[in-house]
């Protein structure tokens, strides 16, 4: 890890609000695997966004943004996150959705195929698309005109953009994890 953990009495005046909100958001939002350390320092993305607390500002308002007013069926929003993670072998981001799909019922099997960058042959419609939307997108360029339309045609225009923001969401997440190194904790 490039940067230490900030404790909470170690924060600065223009940290605190920023770790109060994400701790918030952590406990109800983000409580399906460990992020909180225990003398209360904020593990994965949130430890760097703490030391960069404008930056980090912005990319937790977006993440609120992203979960408080999802609109996608949440089975297509792990499937398209997990696709991002593993694409860029971001490990705690895979570890973080891995224990959210777990706990919603993801099959092993499938959250294997996922994390191996195969795409499981048992998707549902929706997870489908999903599926093939974050899969060209982490490629690079633009995304193909009958995966936009499918995305159009299943989520509704609302919809397919919220996906393709998700998707550039979990690739800044992506970046922030692997650029600053940040370790998985041990699975209990």
């Amino acid at each position: 890890m490039r940067l230490p953990l900030i404790a909470p009495d170690a924060l600065t005046p223009e940290q605190r609000p920023l770790y109060e909100d994400m701790r918030a958001g952590i406990a109800s939002t983000f409580n399906a695997f460990k992020a909180i350390g225990e003398d209360g320092a904020l593990l994965g993305p949130w430890n760097p966004w703490l030391h960069a607390p404008v930056i980090g500002q912005a990319i937790w308002n977006l993440t609120k943004a992203m979960s408080i007013g999802a609109t996608l069926p949440d089975p297509a929003r792990q499937v398209a996150i997990l696709v991002t993670g593993a694409h860029f072998d971001a490990a705690y981001e895979i570890y973080a959705h891995i224990a959210i799909a777990e706990r919603e019922g993801m099959s092993s099997a499938r959250l294997s195929a996922l994390c191996a960058g195969v795409k499981p042959a048992d998707l549902s419609a929706e997870e489908s698309v999903a599926y093939d939307v974050a899969y060209a997108l982490v490629k690079g360029g633009v995304l193909p005109e009958p995966c936009y339309r499918l995305a159009v045609e299943t989520f509704g225009q609302a919809g397919a953009t919220e996906l393709i923001y998700l998707v550039g969401l979990y690739c800044l997440v992506s970046m922030t994890l692997n650029g600053f190194n940040v370790p998985v904790p041990e699975r209990e």
